[in-house]
């Protein structure tokens, strides 16, 4: 399951530049360091994935209201499941649609398991620390729980990618 978040932290080499909201960190960026948006990176603090932000004025952007009712971003989608599932979700107030958007509801907003915050540290490790010393060694112990192993291994690389892989691993 996915599990990407409005928030994104930004870095510039092993500097942390700014985190929040994808907005808020577009606005600093724009403001604070606008020859160096092509060399900064931002990454999902919920995946640690790489982010991409929209750098273009969004109020200048936008489309014009128009009259009606508003889009709702609703997309069709088939969904396989046994009869007796169609039969629960039938069955609930609101109907199969309303039930499924409960339970993904609920299922989105559970704190990120221990494995996606360990996949999170590693998707972002994969961009800023592959070639720093002890890289793969500091992997195996982060898959393997070994959570001193993995202090120790990180220890000489820069205080700001430390922490935020300790924010990521922290969820």
């Amino acid at each position: 399951m996915s599990h990407e978040s409005g928030t994104v932290t930004a870095f510039l080499g092993n500097t942390r530049l700014s985190s929040g909201s994808r907005e808020a960190v577009t606005r600093t960026l724009e403001d604070h360091y606008p020859g160096d948006l092509g060399a900064i990176l931002v990454f999902d603090d919920a995946t640690g994935r790489l982010a991409d932000l929209d750098y273009w004025d969004a109020a200048q952007t936008a489309p014009a209201p128009s009259a009606g009712r508003p889009r709702l971003g609703v997309k069709a989608r088939e969904v396989t499941l046994l009869p007796r599932h169609w039969d629960w979700l039938a069955a609930q107030p609101g109907g199969a649609s309303a039930a499924l958007r409960r339970l993904v509801e609920v299922a989105s907003k559970d704190a990120p398991n221990a494995r996606q915050r360990r996949d999170a540290a590693y998707n972002f490790m994969s961009h800023l620390c592959g070639d720093r010393p002890g890289y793969e060694e500091a992997l195996r112990a982060l898959y393997r729980d070994d959570d001193a192993a993995f202090a120790e291994l990180t220890a000489g690389w820069p205080g700001d990618i430390r922490r935020h892989i300790g924010h990521l691993l922290a969820g």
